[in-house]
């Protein structure tokens, strides 16, 4: 994929952050609701937040075919939806996380790859390194094909968790 295919694929991706009560059913609410609708979820993410009670879902959605403050309406009419924000990718922070087991034939040069991109080897043997690696998606794109040189055997990503930038 060309830079401007990447470019025009990731002005179709919206982030809802959505706040919600952490109580049973509610992601399946959510599921279920994008389903009906029929909205295209590329990411999801989900986790407490520093409250217990509450837990942060980060949506990354395809509004190719709707409209992102459309999902965001729908969202809202459910009953453990505290609140919505979309986070716009110039005033936010995106990362992600990777997982790669690799095949281990030029160590050297692979570590070279994934000190690169900021990332480690958590795990080895003489065949195989799972590397980690956690940074901006595009980036942990053009890492993903660094890596597949030499021979992803398999590969895990998160999804996309984010935050709106500091004040200013």
């Amino acid at each position: 994929m060309t830079d401007a295919a990447a470019a025009k694929g990731e002005q179709n991706l919206h982030i809802l952050s959505v706040l919600v009560e952490n109580r049973f059913g509610v992601l399946a609410r959510i599921a279920g609701l994008f389903s009906r609708r029929g909205f295209n979820i590329f990411s999801l993410a989900v986790a407490p937040t520093d409250d217990p009670s509450r837990s942060r879902i980060s949506i990354v959605v395809d509004v190719h075919n709707t409209d992102a403050t459309q999902i965001a309406k729908q969202l809202d009419k459910l009953v453990n939806v505290l609140d919505i924000t979309e986070l716009q990718p110039g005033s936010s922070v995106e990362r992600e996380l990777m997982l790669a087991r690799v095949a281990s034939s030029d160590a050297a040069a692979m570590r070279q790859v994934i000190d690169q991109f900021g990332g480690s080897v958590v795990d080895s043997n003489e065949e195989e390194l799972i590397v980690s690696v956690h940074a901006h998606p595009t980036e942990l794109d053009l890492c993903e094909t660094a890596l597949r040189k030499f021979g992803i055997i398999e590969l895990q990503r998160t999804g996309r968790i984010a935050l709106g930038h500091l004040g200013g």
